[in-house]
């Protein structure tokens, strides 16, 4: 029996896809979801981090500070970028270092866009304690870094926007949009970001 979703696989070419975003934003549950509908292998940078440190992310920033972290995640995405056919839900902070997009490029780049509640619920909700969030403030934290990111994550190839629907529908919203992507992908030179709002419909800017 052939694959559903075959012609995308044949049309993705081993294409990674990477899943940026905000911590909370469900780029884990939403890519176990998507690999499993394309067929790909999924793949949690964090984890990856975690198993060739030995140590956890809290342990890793307690020890080494967000520089020391940032540095072994991109060593890590370095090694994940010489792979093909992954859904990788990467850490919210890897599209702070520049040279991290060249490696994130490669593949398909989709952000999950979660509202700053929704955000905020989900990681009050988290058993993981999440280093950067880690203050007095954590909602006035969480505001600053989303001010900080926001224009990063906008270089993705794909933008969700969610409102809390569950990772299936959010998966399925991914591999609808997908073949609008590749075409942009091959016929525009300038980089354009395909948006998909809740209500599903498709808009295009070019950056």
């Amino acid at each position: 029996m052939a694959h559903p979703h075959a012609a995308l696989r044949q049309r993705l070419e081993g294409l990674n896809l990477y899943l940026v975003g905000m911590m909370g934003s469900g780029k884990s549950t939403a890519g176990r979801h998507l690999a499993e509908l394309l067929g790909y292998r999924f793949l949690d940078a964090d984890t990856s981090i975690e198993q060739v440190a030995g140590r956890s992310i809290p342990e890793l920033f307690a020890s080494e500070g967000e520089a020391g972290f940032r540095a072994l995640e991109a060593a890590v995405l370095n090694q994940i970028a010489s792979w093909h056919s992954l859904v990788v839900a990467t850490g919210g902070g890897v599209v702070t270092r520049p040279e991290n997009w060249g490696q994130l490029h490669q593949g398909v780049v989709i952000w999950l866009d979660a509202p700053e509640a929704l955000l905020l619920a989900r990681l009050r909700c988290d058993a993981t304690p999440r280093p950067l969030l880690q203050t007095a403030d954590p909602a006035a934290r969480l505001t600053a870094l989303l001010a900080e990111r926001q224009p990063l994550y906008a270089q993705a190839d794909l933008h969700i926007v969610q409102d809390g629907r569950p990772a299936e529908q959010v998966a399925a919203q991914i591999l609808e949009a997908l073949p609008g992507v590749l075409k942009e992908r091959t016929a525009a030179p300038q980089h354009r970001l395909q948006v998909v709002n809740d209500a599903g419909e498709v808009s295009t800017s070019i950056n």
